[in-house]
């Protein structure tokens, strides 16, 4: 048993360096740069790497499902049926004069009005504008992830060994190290906030509130290894205003507040995320509701309305969407955000699904699992466009504004621009959107009814 003494002191002792040089790494190459916003040029150099790595590996997967004659690909179109820009009018009258020969105006119903619909039915099933927008879609390079190529077989040793290479590569070193800096990253926001809300109100506690959120923010976003490109900084969004984004992942709070302060709105949660909401509310003004507060939409405009009419408060994030959209489009924009006459400062965001898909399907995946899936993946890379900053017009109503804010992101962030609810992946269709092609149809067959009885 003595003898094992020495062996033991051994392995304390290299654990103890190991730990020590790791912190020192860590230290030295992420959380001093991220305090003083700074970077190394490390996570460039690491994305080339990868990208170079990539290439070799989806050319060497191509030219080995070729030799074998596999199907390398599942195929996948933005729109698998091919739609013309016709109406329910024009369509039924080619149906009809396609099957009995008659004209449009001539019987007030026929039995073939119903294949209209039927194909319209399946057509919507085989092609579903909205529910697409909430899966992954499966990318055309493989990036060593199983996850984005389920096509992916067995091609050549080397390609297996590069692919077991880069799982022991993400999950035992960059995963625990990843966890590290999130671990540090959160408390310092907790411990930082906490302290520094404890100072009276003025610059001095403004300043250390910001410069503790922005550094405990780019802690975060390097625990993701996210590479972030920003544009057009001067468009940043300014105090009394509101900043309106695109939503693809809970991370997009902290790709933008690392960059910029911003005022939080966001329901009370409870463990962790409540801990975490009631420290950094002591240090910065944000606008927290109770669940009971959050469906009373009056009380919310009016919180943000007095948040927004103090000029000397920050600008406050929205996300208008409501829900994670997977990263092609932009779907409908509440319109609150866009009732309380403030100015709003667009910004695009973008992410390349190369190294790591940021969206997050909640439907399908928990919070856990999906931080787990991100910490694992090989980066987070992303573009930020910040947009002139927009008013209300005088002639336009809040859904018009808010639409044109959402074309304006949409444009920029080379995204679909679309008018459906994102509410709708939890929810059935609206009785008025069948109502109004029912309303349509009576209306055709009743104003024809109508011509006819004049004449």
């Amino acid at each position: 048993m003595f003898l094992l003494l020495p062996f033991d002191s051994l392995v304390v002792n290299l654990l103890g360096i190991s730990i020590t040089v790791l912190f020192t790494l860590l230290l030295v190459f992420i959380i001093v740069p991220a305090i003083f916003g700074v970077s190394f040029g490390i996570r460039k150099v690491y994305m080339k790497t990868l990208l170079k790595i990539f290439q070799w590996a989806t050319l060497r997967i191509e030219r080995g499902a070729k030799e074998k004659n596999h199907p390398l690909y599942k195929p996948y179109v933005n729109g698998i049926i091919a739609k013309e820009p016709t109406s329910l009018e024009e369509e039924i009258k080619e149906i009809r004069r396609s099957g009995s020969g008659k004209a449009l105006d001539t019987p007030e119903f026929e039995l073939s009005d119903i294949f209209y619909f039927c194909r319209k039915g399946i057509e919507t099933i085989m092609d579903d504008e909205v529910t697409k927008r909430f899966s992954a879609e499966e990318l055309e390079s493989w990036n060593l992830l199983s996850r984005t190529n389920y096509n992916f077989q067995y091609i050549s040793l080397r390609l297996t060994v590069l692919w077991g290479l880069g799982v022991l590569i993400r999950y035992c070193f960059l995963l625990p190290l990843r966890i590290a800096l999130a671990f540090t990253g959160i408390s310092l926001l907790v411990t930082g906030t906490t302290v520094v809300g404890y100072l009276p109100n003025g610059r001095c506690k403004e300043f250390l509130s910001k410069h503790v959120h922005l550094m405990c923010y780019r802690i975060c976003v390097r625990a993701l290894t996210a590479i972030i490109t920003y544009h057009d900084r001067e468009n940043r969004p300014r105090k009394g205003g509101i900043c309106v984004a695109n939503h693809t992942s809970p991370i997009d709070v902290i790709i933008l507040a690392s960059d910029g302060y911003y005022a939080m709105v966001g329901q009370i949660h409870g463990g962790l995320m409540g801990v975490i909401q009631r420290a950094m509310v002591k240090a910065c003004p944000h606008v927290w509701f109770e669940r009971s507060e959050v469906k009373d939409r009056h009380l919310v405009a009016k919180r943000l309305t007095e948040h927004v009419q103090d000029k000397s408060k920050l600008p406050i994030l929205i996300f208008p969407e409501g829900t994670c959209i997977n990263n092609t489009s932009v779907m409908m924009f509440k319109k609150g955000s866009f009732e309380i006459g403030a100015t709003v400062y667009p910004v695009a965001i973008k992410y390349d699904p190369q190294f790591g898909d940021a969206f997050w399907n909640s439907s399908k995946y928990g919070m856990v699992t999906y931080l787990l899936r991100m910490m694992t993946s090989w980066a987070i890379v992303c573009s930020v466009w910040y947009l002139p900053p927009m008013t209300r017009q005088p002639e336009e109503d809040a859904v018009q504004f808010a639409n044109r804010v959402k074309s304006a992101i949409a444009r920029q962030g080379g995204l679909v621009d679309l008018l459906w609810d994102g509410g709708l992946k939890r929810e059935k269709v609206k009785d008025a959107f069948k109502e109004e092609q029912q309303k349509l149809y009576s209306k055709m067959i009743v104003g024809n009814h109508e011509d006819r009885s004049r004449s």
